[in-house]
């Protein structure tokens, strides 16, 4: 693996679900092996006891000869239901952030840290909620989780689907915290891309080679999302511009809740 050049993509997986209502975890592993990442986060993965494949996290990873860290956020039925992380990389530890809101849905942030050439990357993964007020107290939440980890040896990268369907506070606050410029482009629905849902902020310490969304017939069926990919490398010249071939937008201290990671 060549850790100068880093592959990071982000995928809502919808438990498996493609367009055609068949739950196939073999074609979103298809569809991960096709872009070859050395790190991914994956939302809405589903961890249940039974057949292998039952376990999601664990069957991708297998597949794909990668290591799997799931954070639930939530029971779905008999199982658990949250957003897991993929990596090529050495493993270091791990912690799961709740990010839930009042009555709604259970929502989280996966922190997962990795080693590579003997210095620390953190990958933060979650999904927001789908009301505006809900990704406003989330957004707050995240916000004092990322405040305390500034300055932490070693860059981060945050990504997840953060259900803002427009250009709004969550852009502004992350563009705030991760001032390398931030990139945007359509991943929902699949079949006919509308919404910039699905993002990866990183910080200035890493270089953006390219960054684009993964088009292909198996991505444009197996889930209701598609994956955005971005490429990095750890900057040479902290003062360099990030170099990507796609149109730039633009877009306290606390302690955080944690849950355990499992």
């Amino acid at each position: 693996m060549d850790t100068n050049l880093l592959t990071i993509a982000s995928y809502n997986i919808h438990g498996g679900l493609g367009l055609n209502r068949r739950r196939d975890l073999d074609r979103i592993a298809a569809v991960i092996q096709e872009i070859q990442p050395d790190v991914i986060g994956l939302q809405e993965v589903i961890r249940a006891d039974g057949a292998a494949h039952a376990d999601q996290p664990a069957y991708l990873a297998s597949k794909l000869s990668m290591t799997a860290v799931m954070g639930v956020t939530r029971p779905h039925g008999g199982a658990a239901f949250g957003n897991a992380v993929l990596t090529r990389l050495p493993l270091v530890g791990s912690t799961t952030y709740d990010l839930s809101h009042r009555r709604y849905e259970p929502r989280g942030c996966l922190r997962v840290d990795l080693a590579i050439d003997g210095a620390s990357l953190h990958v933060f993964n979650c999904h927001f909620g789908l009301r505006f007020g809900e990704r406003r107290e989330q957004l707050a939440l995240l916000a004092d989780l990322l405040s305390v980890t500034v300055g932490v040896e070693g860059p981060r990268v945050l990504m997840g689907d953060f259900n803002e369907w427009h250009l709004g506070p969550i852009s502004r606050v992350l563009r705030r915290q991760f001032p390398s410029r931030a990139r945007m482009r359509r991943t929902y629905p699949a079949v006919f891309p509308l919404l910039a849902l699905d993002r990866i902020y990183w910080d200035q310490d890493l270089e953006g080679q390219r960054f684009r969304v993964h088009r292909s017939r198996r991505s444009r069926v197996a889930s209701d999302h598609l994956p955005v990919v971005a490429q990095l490398s750890v900057r040479r010249d902290a003062g360099a511009a990030d170099l990507l071939d796609d149109e730039a937008v633009r877009s306290d201290q606390a302690s955080p809740r944690t849950v355990p990671t499992v």
